[in-house]
């Protein structure tokens, strides 16, 4: 019955979330929650202006009631149940729990954000300073909480268990931080054009159940299961032309839960592969403003990435469709050590 539980949470995601934009979308344009378009974006962007944002409070809460549906049915379905057993370990509940409260803690950064711009009608929210300092702070106390509650290695494909308690592998803490911070970021670029972060979420997210399927995290894999379906349920409303935006509300959670599900199933590092368009989109940008301080010419017509494919003229739909592709090829290539067990 283990396979129930994730079918029941990607299905629970899926209509909860799907079910709440009937009555969200229109309540967050009648409360004039409109997106503001930035002057130097695209010029046929333009069109999107008064859009709906904040959305990403659909799926956020489709994706925590869903998990919660799932993991609340688990004992009913007997009690040998891996998600059960786990439920029982302190250190699964932590992460578990850890993880989800850190992606809630970016999305509420994200909120604020949003809330800002919003009532000041223009794309300016909090400072790079502040949500600089309000991210790492959310990241290092999510690591403390994976420290506190028993995590004393890491998988690194070719090598094994890398022990992150002494040695070189203390190294793994500060890196980690920093990579919360990167991967949380580069999420929030990625929402840049119709249905693109929801999208890409949608098959890191399914990499995940599998991945955390073939390892039996089944806790890790019930949250995976959730988010999957939470991401394809706002799709509903998010796909071009989008009837919502999901704004910094909902990518700063996408993007905290793909980090809490990479450290939840003890291997972060393949979210370097299986999140190849999130580290793309930030890695165009840090290139872009390198290359113009050093040349005053710009590499790309503009970044993320995905605006100079546009300004290419690439449809939005046709780069959703490259850019989920290329991610499940990588996720792909990702899963590849561990089914070999390399």
């Amino acid at each position: 019955m283990d396979i129930a539980l994730p079918i029941i949470a990607a299905v629970a995601g899926f209509i909860i979330t799907a079910t709440l934009g009937i009555w969200a979308v229109p309540f967050l344009k009648r409360l004039k929650f409109g997106q503001t378009i930035l002057e130097i974006g695209p010029k046929w962007h333009k069109a999107k202006e008064g859009t709906p944002t904040m959305g990403g409070l659909m799926f956020i809460t489709g994706t925590v009631l869903a998990a919660a549906v799932a993991l609340g049915a688990a004992p009913f379905l007997g009690q040998n149940l891996n998600v059960v057993k786990e439920l029982k370990l302190s250190f699964r509940v932590a992460w578990l729990a850890g993880g989800f409260l850190m992606a809630l803690a970016m999305s509420f950064i994200g909120f604020i954000d949003d809330y800002i711009k919003v009532v000041k009608k223009q794309n300016l929210g909090l400072t790079a300073r502040q949500k600089t300092f309000f991210q790492l702070l959310i990241a290092a106390g999510y690591l403390a909480t994976l420290h506190l509650s028993g995590m004393t290695t890491t998988y690194l494909p070719f090598y094994g268990d890398l022990d992150i308690e002494k040695g070189a592998g203390l190294l793994f803490w500060p890196i980690a931080l920093l990579f919360i911070y990167g991967f949380t970021n580069a999420v929030n670029l990625t929402d840049g054009v119709d249905g693109l972060a929801a999208s890409v979420t949608a098959v890191v997210a399914v990499f995940f159940m599998l991945t955390t399927g073939a390892l039996t995290i089944a806790t890790m894999n019930v949250a995976a299961s959730a988010l999957a379906g939470s991401c394809i349920g706002f799709l509903v409303y998010n796909l071009h032309p989008a009837k919502v935006f999901m704004g910094d509300t909902g990518s700063m959670f996408l993007g905290g839960m793909v980090v809490a599900l990479a450290f939840g199933c003890g291997r972060p590092i393949l979210l370097i592969l299986a999140g190849v368009i999130y580290f793309a989109e930030a890695l165009s940008v840090m290139i872009q403003v390198a290359y113009y301080k050093r040349t005053k010419k710009r590499l790309f017509k503009m970044t993320p990435i995905h605006h100079h494919f546009e300004l290419s003229g690439w449809s939005e739909d046709k780069i959703v469709l490259v850019f989920c592709l290329v991610t499940a090829i990588f996720c792909a290539v990702a899963y590849l050590p561990m089914y070999f067990n390399i």
